[in-house]
């Protein structure tokens, strides 16, 4: 399956509906925690669960907050000093909703891409998730306003969480994907929040082994890195089952950008997904693989997802999203595998 196309399957409008829904509601809730409901209910509909969308919501909306005040209009003349700061989330979401009235989305797009790229670690890489679930439903359906007005939020979100992470060193150089993440060093305290794990990085395998500038091979390696990242939470997802599909479904959502984007940027795309996905791995991952294999049981993609949707989890269910992209064996053993250590929400 190919992660870069959109093939919808609603028809009721059910994905807009939800949508409209929730741009209501702010990017977080409790001052850190990540609102997954637009991410979710575009996967949902993405794969046949449009009927169980408002349901799916109706659960969700006690997680959900009202979009922060305004502080201070964020404008092309000061939008520097607003980066980063999470007071202005309401400040950024106005300032791309005004941005993508104005002007096409994806010449807003490519314009803040290589800004905000480096930043990718933000908000635990949830923004650019979101902003991965947005671009797929823009590239493959028509572009209409809760479509781009989900795009304007995602970007918004993004840079008012946007975080570099620390200076970093390189190691060795890794063969393959599978094996640099192998070789990522954990930090050494494996407590606390993502902003304190963050902080003890160092330096990353050097991966891929060689500097990337033709597009074609960045957007290669890039599906073998979900491809690695995914096969790897079936052994290694149970030390931290939530936060390690992050390692899987960042640098997925940074493949699903890169058709909207320039053929330059997707080079140094591929660098900003390898050092996502290396920071949640260092961050959350344990020391030993699990003592059993996991296994997918002859299900179908369907059928996991399925499976995934009735337990309700939403980063369970962005995560089968992310294995079904993948689509072999292992890939779907994983997603099992999360629905297995997630606790379920429906």
């Amino acid at each position: 399956m190919d992660p870069t196309t959109y093939t919808p399957s609603d028809t009721s409008g059910t994905l807009d509906e939800a949508l409209e829904r929730l741009h209501t509601f702010g990017p977080e809730r409790g001052g850190w925690l990540s609102n997954h409901a637009p991410m979710a209910v575009e996967a949902l509909v993405r794969h046949g669960q449009a009927p169980e969308v408002h349901r799916w919501l109706d659960h969700y909306r006690e997680k959900l907050e009202d979009m922060p005040d305004p502080a201070a209009e964020v404008t092309p003349e000061n939008w520097q000093e607003a980066l980063g700061d999470p007071r202005r989330i309401a400040d950024w979401a106005v300032y791309f909703e005004r941005e993508t009235a104005d002007r096409p989305w994806r010449e807003v797009l490519a314009e803040w891409w290589p800004r905000l790229l480096p930043g990718i670690a933000a908000g635990a890489t949830h923004p650019v998730i979101r902003v991965g679930h947005s671009v797929r439903t823009l590239l493959g359906a028509p572009e209409n306003a809760p479509r781009v007005t989900e795009l304007a939020h995602a970007l918004g979100y993004w840079a008012a969480r946007h975080q570099p992470l620390p200076p970093l060193s390189w190691l060795a150089p890794a063969a393959d994907a599978a094996t640099a993440l192998d070789a990522v060093a954990r930090v050494p305290d494996q407590s606390g929040g993502i902003r304190n794990r963050l902080g003890q990085l160092t330096a990353f395998p050097a991966w891929p082994g060689h500097a990337v500038t033709d597009p074609d091979t960045a957007r290669a390696r890039l599906e073998e890195l979900v491809r690695a990242a995914t096969h790897r939470y079936a052994a290694y997802g149970y030390g931290e089952p939530i936060m390690l599909v992050h390692a899987a479904t960042a640098p997925n959502a940074v493949l699903r950008t890169l058709p909207a984007l320039p053929r330059e940027l997707w080079a140094p795309s591929l660098g900003a997904a390898w050092a996502a996905s290396a920071a949640v791995t260092a961050a959350y991952c344990p020391a030993r693989p699990a003592e059993r294999a996991a296994e997918s049981g002859g299900l179908s993609p369907e059928e996991v997802f399925a499976r995934a949707a009735a337990h309700g989890d939403d980063h369970t269910i962005k995560f089968t999203d992310t294995a079904l992209d993948v689509g072999d064996p292992t890939a779907l053993a994983a997603a099992l595998r999360s629905v297995e250590l997630n606790p379920p929400a429906l």
